[in-house]
């Protein structure tokens, strides 16, 4: 027997299917909102998993295409690896559930939501994250939850609670909220320029609304919830803590800790970490974790230095930002590059601008098809934290920094009407030590307008960092957070924004939960760095986008045609269009509304595409001259081709003054001629006269 739960939640019915599929694992909530339907599963395994010190979670987010109708492409007919859209949508469901696991678990868990129906009025990635919470918070693995997710819009200033497919993709804002029932524990956002006090106002909305999901869920459990199963603490002893006490004072690590310089920071801790391993060479139990006690050591004495005495491991002030440092144009012959500093973070952003046709195409659950124009890419390689592995392609981690800085330009960006050109935006990192995202933010925001992307306002970004003590207003916030700030921290509140308002936020922690004053803190405080990154370092390597696109970026010209004209300019199976790409050395892009792209480089050949397309969609009319190619000789007269695909004929009688016996005594193949319309003859085709023209 299985039981159903259900609840309204935005004007349509939540149900949960409990017990009714899924009976071998862990926890299985079958989730239906409206016709989206999704199974989300949990399941741990029995035993801690051997030398590791983190919580091995695994969250996978599966989009089926059966969900929306659809066979995927390729040759296997079959889904391949995780969308962006999916490894996304798992990375949200993973950072607020991770921080609510206990710290010193290390059984491997597994969060699976399995996309199997999508309702276009209930998006499935809500239904997932909600999924989620259920069926660990029913199952038998240690979680201190319930916890909830509700998705904010809004549409003409209206917030609206878990919006459509099309609300989602049309309004001003896209957020994502997850409490518990206390606090908000993460925060995901998209926006078109939102003041801040409406987004502390969006955000505190969805956190009510996760209050009623949270009740509903306790009342679920309340009945089929099973006792959650004992574990193998994986805890540091407190022996081994005073061991390393003794061998380095606390005033010892202070020193070793607090320094501007990773490196040497690093260097200190490893001559630490040597002193250790001598002392305990005949304990090979501790050998095996002093690691973890070295870092949980180190990290506990930073933390104690920034809450009680305010200050940082480089000697910062608490809302001081790390040096700055911006210039454009470091990179030859590519359409836009820019190079950004903060502190020991550098990247280097390249831009490259092509016609439309290179846009990304996204098959996704949400369209049948959706094609993305304006695409960033970010890299993470480990020479710049000072690593060695190899390159095994872009991780979640890479994609998510990339996504958070494509999200935050979006709103900036010109629409295709005003700058019809695809365009990839690259972050190369060449050093990390702290918020590389938000660094890549402010890089490519200059390298497009380096390349003369006509941004309609510049965008910045910055991190905010937090350190907690015993009770909720015992917090300290720290602006500009360097990577041991972010290990060792509580929170990594990322905010993009112009002056106006915030464009993008990713708020991650590692702690139970965030209080209002914290959230509107961190607000507040990104809202000051990033205009004083602004006005301080980025508008003193570039104000304002370039007048014109890089002389090495390809030039599109664009014009408007009659929608009923676009198959004239195609052609049968697109003969004339590819005729025209051939002639003149261009890309042509036609859209459904009649909008025409052209793209190349050499100014003369566009032109003269742009001539060709002219005459195919002018109606002729008698009078009219025009340029064209003998194509075919015959006894009556010749063929004119006068526009890639489109011939008119010269009767015999109309080619000279004089009376000819022969076609060929006057005209051979290939002669460029100016003929002038006659109109259509009795069959329908174009007339043209040579004679006519040479009389004027």
């Amino acid at each position: 027997m299985y039981k159903t739960y259900t609840m309204e939640l935005a004007g349509r019915t939540l149900s949960v299917d409990i017990g009714r599929v899924g009976k071998q694992a862990n926890g299985c909530a079958f989730m239906h909102y409206g016709d989206t339907t999704v199974l989300c599963t949990a399941t741990a395994s029995d035993k801690p998993r051997d030398g590791i010190d983190f919580f091995p979670l695994s969250v996978e987010y599966e989009e089926k295409l059966y969900a929306v109708g659809k066979i995927p492409g390729g040759f296997n007919k079959r889904e391949g690896k995780a969308s962006e859209n999916a490894i996304l949508t798992s990375r949200v469901i993973d950072r607020p559930m991770r921080p609510l696991f206990p710290k010193d678990y290390r059984n491997d868990v597994t969060l699976d939501a399995l996309v199997m129906s999508v309702d276009p009025e209930c998006r499935p990635e809500l239904v997932a994250m909600i999924g989620s919470s259920i069926a660990t918070t029913i199952s038998d693995i240690p979680f201190d939850g319930p916890c909830a997710m509700t998705q904010i819009g809004m549409i003409d200033g209206e917030l609206i609670v878990n919006p459509s497919q099309k609300q989602w993709k049309e309004g001003d804002l896209n957020l994502t909220v997850a409490s518990t029932k206390q606090k908000v524990i993460m925060i995901e956002a998209g926006a078109n320029e939102i003041p801040e006090a409406k987004m502390i106002e969006a955000i505190y909305k969805a956190h009510e609304v996760n209050q009623t999901i949270i009740s509903f869920i306790e009342g679920i459990v309340a009945e089929v919830g099973k006792e959650k199963h004992s574990y193998e603490s994986c805890a540091i002893p407190e022996e081994l803590f005073d061991a390393i006490k003794k061998i380095c004072p606390p005033e010892e690590m202070e020193v070793a800790v607090f320094t501007d310089d990773k490196q040497t920071r690093e260097g200190n801790i490893k001559e630490i970490t040597a002193k250790c391993e001598e002392a305990f060479a005949e304990n090979e139990e501790w050998l095996a974790i002093l690691g973890e006690a070295i870092y949980q050591y180190e990290k506990k004495t930073i933390r104690k230095m920034i809450l009680k005495d305010h200050k940082r491991p480089d000697g910062r002030e608490i809302t001081q930002i790390r040096p700055l440092a911006a210039e454009v144009d470091i990179i030859p012959r590519v359409h836009g590059s820019s190079m950004f500093t903060r502190g020991q973070t550098q990247i280097c952003n390249v831009v490259t601008l092509a016609p439309l046709s290179d846009a990304q195409r996204v098959d996704g659950l949400d369209d049948n098809e959706v094609s993305k124009r304006y695409m960033h890419h970010y890299n993470f390689p480990s020479y710049s934290v000072g690593e060695t592995k190899p390159s095994r392609g872009p991780g979640r981690r890479e994609i998510g920094h990339g996504a958070l800085a494509e999200r935050a330009l979006i709103p900036v960006l010109p629409n295709e009407e005003e700058f019809p050109y695809a365009i990839r935006s690259v972050s190369e990192t060449f050093e990390s030590n702290g918020s590389t995202s938000m660094a890549s933010t402010c890089a490519s925001c200059m390298s497009l307008m380096a390349a003369g992307v006509p941004l309609k306002k510049m965008v910045a970004g910055i991190s905010c960092g937090l350190v907690t003590g015993d009770t909720d207003d015992d917090f300290v916030l720290l602006t500009d957070i360097q990577g041991l700030e972010d290990f060792f921290g509580d929170m990594d509140f990322k905010v993009t924004g112009t002056t106006e308002g915030i464009t993008a936020i990713q708020m991650d922690i590692k702690i139970h939960g965030l209080t209002r004053p914290i959230v509107e803190g961190a607000i507040g405080r990104c809202r000051d760095a990033r205009l004083y990154i602004m006005d301080n370092c980025m508008k003193k390597a570039i104000a304002e986008p370039r007048k014109e696109v890089n002389k090495y970026a390809p030039k599109i010209i664009s014009m408007q045609i009659d929608p009923e004209k676009i198959g004239d300019v195609v052609g049968q199976r697109g003969k004339t269009i590819n005729e025209i790409i051939a002639r003149c050395d261009v890309k042509i892009d036609i859209n459904d509304d009649g909008m025409v792209s052209v793209c190349g480089t050499d100014k003369e050949n566009m032109d003269r595409a742009i001539e060709y397309i002219k005459t195919i969609v002018t109606d002729f009319e008698e009078g009219q001259i025009f340029d064209g190619v003998v194509v075919s000789i015959k006894e009556f007269g010749a063929f004119v081709e006068f526009a890639p695909g489109k011939e008119g004929m010269v009767h015999i009688s109309k080619i000279a003054k004089e009376r000819i016996n022969h076609v060929e005594d006057v005209l051979t193949l290939g002669d460029k001629v100016r003929v002038k319309c006659l109109g259509k003859d009795r069959m329908g085709r174009m007339s043209f006269s040579i004679k006519d023209v040479a009389q004027q």
